[in-house]
């Protein structure tokens, strides 16, 4: 079925032109592989970036005839820079001018366009998969949540979601006008995540345009309302997606989760480098499954040593956020689909997230207030 919906899909983008009204986007070679499941079709169409605002309607064409074939539900379109595979490499390219010696001056750093009704935006990322970010993500959203915040949470692990299963939601997210989607809601959070489009065993074999295109559209095309704080589930580790999440949307600030040995830490380092070269403040760094409570004697094990993340952020000069410890109740609730700060809300587990939450909100006031937030940037043309 989806074979013949995909042989479909290239048939139709055959009657569309070229971005010079020569030939058309397939034979040229500008279409992406086509992504087809559940009646859902997404590709990406490559022009050149300088021209991308100018091809829009080319998109819009293509999404149009895509969306008239028969099973399919619903198309998602994008623009990339990226050249797609099988496209033509020995076309001429212009030649860049020389670049001109000019004084130096100062410009102010270009403004990362905002999400309306969003106040602040915060990361949550890790430099590696498996130290629970994503059980981190949602129980510190609870905890914001309990401490009186309006906030909304953003799957951006495209490859893994698990805000669907943390938060027992299910379900497609309903259109509110346009391409603009609802977002679902669990526990009063709004969330919005890739699960819901796809079924949870279905493999994500997307590129990195494709990830890009999707992570942009559950961001800025979710009709989120107004949120004091969207958190942001991000992929592990320091890819493209992350870079491109990094360097395009307005974060407040991010908070790497790591498990206290060194392995982890070597990948949590290289995550919060990245954040601070594209200047985004590092709210502080939390060490999760810090530590065994037995739950039969009630004894502390160091299974993976303890206080390597506290003296990572000491030997860093960032935050230390707090520790997280690995129990039985965290993981069984997660599991279920029953978080520990709404199922145990006045527990000890639940006050260690509420604590967390209290300090990154500190953190993002700071960095808010921060003189070194829009310096100028010495630059050369």
């Amino acid at each position: 079925m989806n074979e013949s919906i995909k042989s479909a899909v290239m048939e139709r983008l055959r009657q569309i032109k070229g971005p010079d009204l020569e030939g058309d986007i397939v034979s040229l070679g500008l279409v992406s592989d086509v992504f087809v499941s559940d009646g859902r079709v997404a590709f990406s169409i490559t022009v050149p970036a300088e021209r991308a605002q100018e091809l829009e309607p080319l998109r819009q064409a293509a999404e149009k005839v895509v969306k008239e074939v028969d099973g399919v539900q619903n198309a998602m379109v994008a623009l990339t820079a990226e050249r797609a595979p099988g496209a033509a490499r020995n076309a001429p390219q212009p030649t860049a001018p020389a670049p001109r010696a000019q004084p130096a001056r100062e410009e102010q750093a270009p403004a990362k366009p905002g999400v309306p009704g969003i106040r602040h935006i915060v990361a949550v990322a890790s430099g590696k998969g498996g130290v629970g970010k994503s059980t981190t993500t949602a129980n510190l959203a609870l905890a914001m949540a309990a401490n009186g915040l309006r906030v909304g949470v953003l799957d951006a692990d495209i490859y893994g979601p698990s805000v669907p299963r943390l938060f027992n939601v299910s379900g497609r997210p309903e259109a509110d006008s346009g391409r603009v989607l609802k977002p679902l809601v669990g526990y009063g959070i709004k969330v919005m995540s890739m699960g819901f489009m796809v079924e949870e065993e279905t493999p994500m074999i997307w590129r990195g345009p494709m990830v890009i295109s999707a992570l942009t559209q559950m961001l800025r095309e979710v009709a989120w309302g107004d949120l004091d704080v969207l958190v942001v589930d991000m992929p592990p580790g320091t890819g493209d997606a992350q870079l491109t999440m990094a360097q395009q949307v307005p974060l407040a600030g991010a908070v790497i989760v790591s498990t206290p040995q060194d392995l982890a830490l070597i990948d949590a380092r290289k995550g919060l480098n990245m954040f601070k070269r594209v200047d985004v403040p590092v709210l502080g760094i939390v060490e999760n499954m810090s530590y065994f409570l037995c739950p039969d004697c009630g004894g502390r094990h160091d299974i993976f040593g303890h206080g390597g993340a506290r003296a990572e952020a000491e030997r860093l000069s960032v935050p230390f956020l707090g520790e997280i410890p690995l129990t039985m109740k965290i993981r069984e609730t997660s599991d279920a689909g029953t978080p520990i700060v709404v199922s145990d809300p006045e527990g000890a587990m639940a006050e260690i997230y509420k604590d967390i939450a209290t300090k990154v909100v500190a953190g993002i006031q700071r960095a808010e207030s921060s003189p070194e937030r829009g310096t100028p940037k010495i630059v050369f043309d």
